[in-house]
């Protein structure tokens, strides 16, 4: 965990450090960790990591027939219908 008051004083360098050891790093305003930091590259991996958890699931629901099928205008229809 990295403080905010090493952020300030130290920088990025400070990030840098940090993540040699781990891939994602907290950083802590007032004893209490509020961000994360990872690099760019851990990043891209866990947005990719989430948009095949979505394909698996849309997969699933088609698979087990959890869907409809309709015009978009029968959908935003639907969906004021809803509100």
């Amino acid at each position: 965990m990295i403080s905010a008051n090493e952020l300030k004083t130290r920088g990025v360098k400070a990030i840098e450090e940090a993540l040699i050891s781990e891939p994602e790093v907290s950083v802590s305003v007032r004893g209490q960790a509020k961000y994360v930091v990872m690099s760019h590259e851990h990043y891209q991996h866990l947005r990719e990591c989430e948009l095949e958890a979505a394909l698996a699931e849309s997969r699933a629901d088609m698979a087990t027939g959890r869907f409809v099928k309709c015009t978009v205008a029968e959908h935003i229809q639907a969906l004021q219908k809803n509100q």
